[in-house]
């Protein structure tokens, strides 16, 4: 569809009957998104579209920084062995199920058998730090300790894509000394910053929180790794900030859920959801470039 504007409405419009649904069904609507998506993929055929795609992975970014933002250090300290326990298991088991199905119930080859287990043993962040904000469990430890279980399970599937994958190299290593310095930095500078410039019409604070997550996440998409996992990261470190900053985080909160950047997040999840069938000559394609597949377990073929 050539019409920006036409295919605007058709995203919206399936957004809007999303909201409609969830609402007949008491089911949270960000499942309900996906599920539409999937439905809408298979039977009209969604337009696929770079701004689209930047949606998509703008909403992503933002919520997992968001989901970042309300694990508490002391929560996680006092619950760290459940939620790398539940982060772990919920990883390790549906990757070695679905590679082990996929080999020897399946017929499949050994790189599509990898490709199959990492793309079905993620979970999505955003997804799920929107059920918690819907459901008020964001607020609640068991929230807390769920999200950080959530970061553990997407950490391992990067990890796992990473060593059957991706290329190590120098810009690897960049690219994590980039997202330690400024894991280090911003605790100590950001607070500053918000205190300095306060809350302003022009929102330099909003806009240095998006600097720092645009300019890490095209980095991490540049070596091959996942945009949203130095989101979550800067979130967890600017957590304390947060909790003082209630006007800041309502902000970018409503970037993410008052607009439709979200809704579009959600749709297209369930519109690549539908498609995730490897082929040998994908995961030829994936092993030579890995950098070309970021979103791997939503990457329609």
């Amino acid at each position: 569809m050539d019409n920006v504007w036409l295919a605007s409405a058709l995203w919206i419009g399936l957004a809007l009957a999303a909201s409609l649904i969830s609402i007949w069904a008491a089911i949270s609507v960000a499942l309900i998104e996906i599920m539409v998506g999937a439905v809408a993929g298979n039977v009209i055929g969604l337009p696929l579209s770079p701004w689209v795609n930047y949606l998509a992975g703008f909403g992503a970014i933002l919520l997992t920084f968001l989901a970042g933002t309300e694990v508490e250090a002391d929560v996680v300290r006092r619950n760290f062995g459940a939620s790398v326990g539940v982060g772990f298991v919920s990883f390790l088991a549906p990757y070695l199920g679905c590679l082990l199905a996929a080999r020897y119930l399946l017929g499949w080859s050994w790189p599509e058998a990898q490709i199959a287990g990492i793309a079905l043993s993620t979970t999505s962040v955003a997804v799920v730090y929107a059920v918690m904000v819907e459901t008020g469990l964001n607020k609640t430890e068991l929230g807390k300790i769920i999200l950080a279980a959530c970061f553990v399970t997407d950490l391992g599937t990067v990890l796992a894509l990473g060593i059957v994958f991706a290329n190590f190299n120098i810009w690897l290593v960049g690219f994590a000394a980039a997202t330690a310095l400024a894991a280090w930095l911003l605790p100590k500078y950001a607070p500053w910053f918000f205190a300095k410039v306060g809350h302003r019409v022009s929102e330099p604070q909003t806009k240095l929180v998006l600097l720092v997550l645009f300019l890490l996440g095209g980095i991490a998409t540049s070596v091959g790794s996942e945009a949203v996992l130095p989101a979550y990261i800067i979130g967890m470190v600017l957590a304390p900030a947060f909790q003082h900053e209630h006007e800041l985080a309502h902000r970018l909160r409503v970037m993410a859920f008052g607009r439709f950047i979200d809704r579009i997040q959600g749709a297209d999840d369930g519109r690549r959801a539908h498609r995730i069938v490897p082929h040998t000559q994908d995961g030829d394609q994936i092993r030579r470039h890995p950098a070309a597949h970021p979103r791997l377990s939503l990457q329609a073929p």
